[in-house]
């Protein structure tokens, strides 16, 4: 329970079930994810992972249970309910606007444009210019931070998988995001980009306050980021701690990987 005037966390996740016909996706999940925080979340193939990230991220309604965003109930909120609070997810493949330049997918990611609102394209197009100016600035300063300057005007479909997940990244900034869902950042990725990736997300924690979920495999990546991390298996939390405790526990090991994890 939290103690009086302590802030609340970023997400309380509290006895998420979930249920796909006789498959019990969800079994009572129950993790928090401290404000603030890079958390992880690991477990093998078919944990349930990705269906958690989905209930949170109001792509899927749990059948039970309770999704808190900063003390907030947001159960079974649309996604665009959740963009406009704050919480944005992405996704292990990327999906982008192949046929929209990197820059395009930066702007159109920008919340409350005046030129979607009728009939203000036609009567205030001084403002909706002066608007289009800044927005352009900010994905600008967005795509350096990044190092994507140099293709800000390529296609999209032109990136590497692990630009398009910057691109992805860069879209949550230009959103206003202050809390992240990261599908597998480090999947298909080279591991110079990796380091790259690895260094912004630690930066944006770091320097912006950005709190981040993180589904990731790569075990040593979760060691350098994480804290706390939360162990899945089968739809259930079956540990949490940090990483080095992770790897010692038999539990984790038996489920996760089949084998012993050596602490490192």
């Amino acid at each position: 329970m939290r103690s009086p005037g302590a802030p609340a966390p970023a997400l309380a996740i509290e006895g998420v079930t979930k249920r796909f016909g006789g498959f019990l996706a969800l079994d009572g999940v129950s993790l928090t994810v401290p404000d603030g925080s890079i958390t992880g979340l690991i477990g093998p193939n078919g944990a349930g992972k990705s269906t958690l990230f989905a209930a949170i991220a109001g792509f899927l309604r749990p059948d039970q249970g309770t999704i808190r965003l900063r003390g907030e109930d947001v159960t079974g909120a649309a996604p665009w309910d959740l963009h406009a609070r704050g919480l944005v997810r992405t996704f292990q493949i990327p999906r982008l606007f192949p046929r929209m330049t990197v820059l395009e997918n930066l702007l159109v990611a920008a919340p409350h444009q005046a030129g979607e609102r009728l009939p203000l394209p036609w009567l205030a197009r001084g403002r909706i210019r002066r608007e289009e100016r800044a927005l352009a600035d900010r994905a600008g300063a967005v795509l350096a931070r990044l190092n994507l300057s140099g293709h800000a005007d390529a296609p999209a479909t032109a990136l590497s998988g692990g630009q398009k997940k910057l691109v992805e990244l860069g879209r949550a900034l230009m959103s206003g995001a202050s809390v992240i869902l990261l599908d597998e950042p480090a999947a298909g990725v080279n591991r110079t980009l990796l380091r790259e990736i690895a260094a912004t997300i630690a930066a944006l924690n770091r320097e912006d306050g950005i709190t981040f979920l993180v589904i990731e495999h790569d075990l040593d990546l979760v060691a350098e980021l994480c804290d706390p991390v939360h162990a899945l298996a089968e739809g259930r939390v079956i540990a949490s701690g940090t990483m080095a405790a992770l790897r010692a526990d038999p539990q984790v090991a038996e489920s996760y990987l089949g084998m012993a994890i050596e602490p490192q």
